[in-house]
């Protein structure tokens, strides 16, 4: 096993320069006011596209945790594979992960927990180049300081695979699950916003049906995420819904963000 999972796509989808990337991560989250006494969600859907797309549609969502930031201890990320094929869900071969913000440790528990399960495995592959997963590090970072992770690169796998990796992973209160998922890809802006009011609608019902990968490139662990919402009654929420068109792009082929939270009973 390696010791660090280095940084891939600093510099490109975020800041490679730490004080710049804190500044503007800092700057993302207190753009977005939360009531005091908010409850703070067991769950999250947030984008991952670089900052100046999504930064402001995922801030949303993490700007949610902060009544709970001194709780929150362990996050289970999980976000789909782009470049590398994987069958069923990945954890990465490093005990921790770099960020230009520092590293993040791997825990070693959830981990070995994880791997007892016939879906999971290691791929180092998975997460070399991966940036669903790592972009979502930097505002876990400047929200949570130290905390322990468990990342997860989904592929081929189904949601059941996936409902049982998030239950078995589950926790109590000092655990966050972050599912990283864009919405539809490249569609003409009007086109894209009503299919992804759509899915936002099958989201916010905890609809059975299934998401496509048309609908959300995490389609996977969205949906293996819906299965653990519906079984625990979780109250879902959607907290923005915007897309590249509305942020920093042209709106002829527009990608779209949505930020959701999930709430436990009580």
């Amino acid at each position: 096993m390696q010791n660090v999972r280095p940084a891939a796509v600093a510099g490109s989808f975020y800041p490679g320069d730490p004080d710049r990337l804190a500044r503007d991560v800092d700057a993302l989250l207190h753009a977005v006011a939360v009531p005091s006494g908010s409850a703070a969600p067991k769950a999250l859907i947030v984008p991952h596209a670089g900052y100046v797309y999504s930064g402001p549609v995922a801030a949303t969502a993490y700007a949610q945790i902060r009544p709970a930031a001194e709780r929150i201890r362990r996050v289970v990320l999980l976000g789909p594979a782009h470049f590398v094929s994987v069958r069923g869900l990945a954890l990465p071969d490093a005990q921790s992960v770099e960020t230009p913000l520092g590293r993040i440790e791997v825990d070693p528990a959830m981990t070995e927990a994880a791997r007892t399960l016939a879906a999971v495995r290691i791929s180092a592959e998975a997460h070399a180049e991966e940036h669903s997963l790592e972009v979502q590090l930097p505002f876990l970072q400047r929200l949570l300081g130290n905390f322990r992770l468990v990342a997860l690169a989904i592929g081929g796998a189904k949601p059941e695979e996936v409902a049982s990796a998030i239950e078995a992973l589950w926790g109590g209160e000092e655990t966050l699950v972050v599912i990283s998922s864009d919405l539809s890809h490249y569609l003409p802006y009007d086109e894209a916003v009503q299919v992804d009011r759509g899915t936002a609608r099958r989201i916010a019902e905890l609809g059975p049906e299934l998401l496509s990968h048309e609908d959300a490139c995490g389609a996977t662990p969205i949906n293996g995420m819906l299965l653990v919402a519906r079984r625990r009654k979780l109250r879902p929420k959607l907290l923005d819904l915007r897309n590249s068109g509305d942020t920093a792009g042209g709106r002829d082929r527009v990608v779209g963000y949505g930020s959701f939270a999930f709430y436990e009973e009580g």
